[in-house]
């Protein structure tokens, strides 16, 4: 029986959550999306369903996680964990809070754990108050953000804002010298009416404490972390051993980047001084219908070289400016996206296997591409960002966050082939 199955709300943080499962030593199996039919999962530790469901209407996101809930627990998942982003990203209106209550409800459950914390990534709650870095959150530049900007650091008052109960809060002291107490405090506090549990963590020792203390929870919610640490407390899982992905060196690779991200500038400039790197013409994808069978031709052409070639969109802040202001910032992301789906969807006929992609909505726009439902979750590259094995493809896909990775990273991945 499946340990964990995993409701996360966007792409990149479901490939991110599964990563720290496998590190653990889980076998995990992602979908893209509800899965539309039974899946037999049983060698399988934990089933991450990733959602796109952050930022879209409240009724919608409730509608699509109650959707995967309902599937995961057909396929007898034990636990489930609603998965958000480190920074708690959600308005008052939500998403986190109502998705969180509808859970609940379909599990019939009274309480859940409130946890972003990943201390790896500098995530950590003192107080209840999540900080980024040291820096409260809405001290980390994370106040600006442009769909959801967080103007509180108490995860007390982001979550009650928006949701229909009241917090409990269990303070560092406790967690860190009297873990031993955490669960008739929940229980005293589960009496006064609070519904969602915020513990302190500032470490991962901390992290597991809360992990072990909320063990009997049929639902909880939180960040990568938080999956890192079920799974580390497994205790069947160090007899399965950690298994290594092989990635077949047969077959050819591509490098896609539509991620804008100064650490992906940073990442085509390193490579494009290695491998061959064709940068995208915007006028020509919104103009001209023989463009990408020109950048196909051009991509196959340099397959048999020792790097993969690269084709990218991502430019300087102030180029993409320019170009969305003539166009409209929509509808140039918009076509850049078709564009990058339709070119995967190409190359895969043309006998490309390996897909190292950069963005988060450009990894969007190549699982469309090449029509993946569902992929097995293999050894990461950066943190985070691992390699992926279409479910029953002998095709291989890595999907990259704009900002994850260090400036190699693309040389980087093509090192996990195996001959």
């Amino acid at each position: 029986m499946t340990k964990l199955g995993v409701i996360a709300d966007d792409f990149t943080g479901a490939t991110d959550i599964a990563s720290f499962m496998v590190n653990a030593g889980w076998k995990v199996v992602l979908f893209n999306g509800v899965p539309t039919g039974a899946f037999d999962a049983q060698d399988t530790d934990a089933i991450v369903i990733a959602l796109k469901s952050r930022s879209i209407p409240v009724n919608e996101a409730v509608e699509l996680s109650l959707s995967a809930s309902t599937w995961l627990q057909a396929q007898g998942c034990q636990r489930q964990l609603f998965k958000y982003c480190s920074t708690f990203d959600s308005t008052a209106q939500g998403n986190i809070g109502p998705v969180t209550d509808a859970l609940m409800k379909f599990l019939n459950t009274p309480a859940t754990l409130v946890c972003p914390a990943v201390p790896d990534n500098g995530r950590t709650i003192v107080h209840g108050h999540l900080f980024v870095k040291g820096e409260l959150l809405n001290e980390s530049g994370m106040e600006h953000h442009p769909v959801t900007p967080m103007m509180h650091s108490s995860l007390k008052k982001l979550m009650e804002a928006q949701s229909v109960g009241l917090c409990g809060m269990i303070n560092l002291d406790k967690v860190k010298n009297h873990p031993e107490e955490i669960a008739s405090e929940i229980e005293k506090q589960l009496a006064n009416k609070a519904r969602y549990f915020i513990l302190d963590v500032l470490d991962n020792q901390d992290l597991l404490t809360v992990a072990r203390a909320t063990a009997n929870f049929p639902l909880v919610t939180g960040a990568a972390g938080l999956g890192y640490a079920i799974a580390t407390l497994d205790e069947q899982r160090a007899s399965s051993g950690k298994q290594v992905m092989h990635i077949d060196a047969r077959g050819a690779g591509v490098v896609l980047s539509g991620s804008c991200s100064a650490m992906t500038n940073q990442q085509v400039d390193f490579y494009q001084q290695r491998a061959s790197s064709l940068a995208l013409d915007v006028e020509k994808i919104i103009h001209d219908p023989a463009y990408l069978e020109t950048v196909s031709q051009w991509v196959v052409a340099h397959a048999a070289e020792p790097l993969a070639p690269m084709v990218y969109a991502t430019q300087p802040p102030q180029i993409i400016e320019l170009i969305q202001k003539h166009y409209g910032a929509e509808f140039v992301s918009d076509r850049i996206e078709t564009f990058f789906s339709s070119l995967a969807r190409s190359l895969t006929l043309a006998g490309f296997n390996k897909f190292i992609v950069a963005g988060g909505e450009t990894s969007g726009a190549v699982t469309q591409g090449l029509n993946i439902e569902g992929m097995v979750i293999g050894e990461p590259v950066a943190p985070g960002v691992p390699w992926t094995q279409v479910l029953n493809k002998p095709q291989w896909v890595i999907l990259k966050s704009g900002n994850f990775g260090s400036q190699d990273f693309f040389q980087k991945a093509q090192e996990h082939y195996h001959e």
